[in-house]
């Protein structure tokens, strides 16, 4: 089975109308028209309560979740991902809140590297903060950066001006654009696996193409998939959706090589952020 025809497949399958007749038989058409004639029969079914710990990723280790979720980056830390020139730029990220400007809007001015899906991230994070935005202004791309004004307010159509709220929001943008995907390439038992993970929205919404992409990456670098699992994994303040590949040894790539596995790690990591 195709890298891109699977993805293509598994996006179709996890649409939220899955449930519906008409989107059954699409996806059983789908798949019978990726495998042809090795694809007997198929059905879809809902799942039952003996598949809800699934959603739990309780698999995931505390050492693997310590190093996906890890939310400092610093230039002198020994890690499994080595740092590329591209990350090191997410650190210049700068968050402020003004209230000067405009009698009614707080001015929110957020400045930090660009990458696919940045509005989506700042649009997600203001939602689950439950923040209007009036009016926004978004720069060109300059260097690789891109500027963002935000006029927003409270639900209550207010500004913005408990320090703790303001700082609270400001940190928690900057996490984000430091931090939009967690990459790491690590072991599982004797073989070699690769873990996505991409922050959920409040309403339980996860971001779009991240499976087509990532499965888009390897198939670029030429390493196999042998299985491929997709769950949900909490943290202390906020839900993930976490994407789980064992890879396939080859000649190219000896996925025990670090050097390797920073270069996988990379190459997802920029397909993911459209570098």
């Amino acid at each position: 089975m195709e890298v891109e025809d699977m993805a293509r497949f598994c996006l179709m399958s996890i649409r939220e109308l899955l449930h519906t007749k008409q989107r059954q038989n699409e996806t059983c058409e789908q798949l019978h028209a990726v495998l042809g004639e090795s694809c007997i029969s198929c059905e879809l079914r809902l799942a039952g309560p003996e598949y809800e710990c699934l959603q739990g990723m309780s698999s995931l280790s505390p050492v693997i979740a310590d190093e996906l979720f890890h939310c400092e980056i610093s230039d002198k830390e020994i890690h499994s991902q080595a740092l590329s020139p591209d990350m090191m730029k997410l650190k210049r990220t700068d968050v402020m809140i003004d209230n000067s400007l405009s009698p009614a809007h707080t001015l929110l001015q957020v400045h930090c590297v660009d990458h696919k899906g940045l509005l989506y991230d700042v649009m997600r994070t203001l939602k689950d903060y439950n923040i209007q935005i009036a009016y926004g202004r978004f720069s060109l791309v300059t260097n690789g950066h891109r500027d963002l004004d935000l006029f927003i307010q409270q639900k209550d159509g207010k500004k913005i001006v408990d320090p703790e709220k303001q700082s609270a929001l400001c940190f928690r943008l900057k996490v984000e654009m430091l931090h939009p995907l967690c990459v790491i390439v690590a072991n599982r038992g004797p073989d070699t696996e690769l873990l996505v993970a991409n922050p959920v929205e409040l309403s339980g919404k996860g971001s779009p193409r991240v499976f087509y992409d990532i499965t888009h990456a390897l198939k670029a670098l030429g390493i196999c998939i042998f299985s491929a699992e997709i769950g949900r994994y909490s943290t202390s303040d906020r839900e993930w959706e976490i994407y789980r590949f064992l890879l396939e040894e080859n000649c190219k790539f000896q996925l025990s090589n670090m050097m390797a596995r920073n270069q996988i790690v990379d190459t997802v990591r920029r397909t993911l952020m459209g570098w």
